[in-house]
């Protein structure tokens, strides 16, 4: 997966918590207990997705400065 789509994907997951959370200021009192559910699960969908553009971010110049090494990837 490209940079490009995970950076979409993560933009996509922040727009959702933002979301959650303006629906959580007007919920009543019976529907804050779903919405909080919900935003754990979107935050931590944002933390896999975050970790993975970091992840790809660090492969990406990991494999630039050992690509003479001969080895295979």
């Amino acid at each position: 997966m490209s940079i490009r789509a995970i950076a979409r994907d993560l933009y996509k997951a922040q727009q959702k918590i933002s979301a959650i959370e303006q629906k959580i200021e007007t919920a009543s009192v019976s529907e804050v207990d779903v919405l909080q559910a919900e935003l754990r699960a979107a935050k931590a969908e944002y933390d896999m997705i975050r970790r993975m553009l970091d992840g790809e971010k660090a492969s990406s110049s990991f494999r630039k400065k050992f690509g003479g090494t001969g080895l295979k990837w």
